[in-house]
């Protein structure tokens, strides 16, 4: 488990000015940033941050890719859920899940139950920048990759509109300024995050 003063960035902010109340749960696309924006809202927080696919992978001592072929989407989908409902468990922090996690019904009711989803809404285009000189999408190992890419994002995005918060990613904003983007929205909702007396 990734401790507090191991995921801080640079010990940067040793005391955060709010408390995390349950775990935010990044969904979205593959290239939304999920992992780069969760590490960083994390380390601005001053709580852990995990990701279910690195769960896996330490799990499985495979990669991704790797049990995708061995084993199949099918197989990998039900190992998604166990880990998902394991680290709902634990304490309050960050947690990064791969882009079809939040497509499951099962893992839909369990993020909802005992945490809050926050969707990174990123455009096809900038989606494809950043995932096409990529080789560790096993589900856009097609021949059309990015005709792929698209009919994925069209299947998608009406699901991920059903996560409890959204922030837009914006290309022009550095990875610490999408942190502050999502820490922003959820101050709304002290139910999730609160401030911490003076």
């Amino acid at each position: 488990m990734i401790g507090i003063e191991q995921s801080m960035a640079d010990g940067e902010r040793t005391h955060p000015e709010y408390r995390l109340r349950k775990t935010v749960v990044m969904v979205g696309m593959m290239g939304a940033g999920k992992t780069a924006v969760g590490r960083a809202v994390a380390a601005r927080l001053g709580v852990p941050f995990l990701d279910s696919d690195a769960e896996i992978e330490t799990a499985a001592n495979l990669s991704v890719p790797e049990i995708f072929e061995r084993d199949g989407e099918a197989f990998f989908r039900k190992r998604e859920t166990e880990v998902i409902s394991r680290l709902l468990q634990q304490e309050c922090c960050i947690l990064s899940t791969g882009g079809g996690a939040f497509l499951a019904e099962a893992n839909r009711a369990q993020i909802s139950r005992h945490g809050v989803s926050m969707w990174l809404n990123a455009e096809l285009s900038l989606l494809w920048q950043r995932v096409r000189h990529k080789d560790s999408r096993p589900l856009l190992r097609t021949v059309d990759p990015y005709g792929t890419l698209a009919a994925l994002y069209r299947a998608r995005v009406p699901i991920y509109e059903k996560a409890d918060m959204s922030v837009v990613c914006d290309p022009s904003l550095s990875i610490d300024a999408m942190a502050l983007r999502v820490i922003d929205a959820l101050k709304s909702r002290p139910d999730v995050m609160e401030a911490r007396d003076a």
